[in-house]
């Protein structure tokens, strides 16, 4: 799957990004509105990680659905 049908179907796939990272907020899939690079901040900043783990852990959810 790529990314442009999860922004495209955004609310959908929301609920598995939060089953995946749990310590997003709706708040925050207000503001991530399907945008991968929002995506990945919120997941630094609540998890404490690199950008670069954080596009891993994207690619690798990316893979799975």
């Amino acid at each position: 799957m790529n990314w442009d049908r999860i922004e495209g179907q955004w609310k959908q796939f929301s609920g598995n990004v939060q089953a995946q990272w749990g310590k997003l907020t709706n708040d925050d899939m207000d503001v991530i509105e399907g945008n991968r690079d929002k995506l990945a901040g919120r997941i630094q900043e609540r998890y404490g990680v690199e950008k670069d783990e954080a596009d891993r852990q994207i690619d690798e959810w990316l893979e799975r659905h």
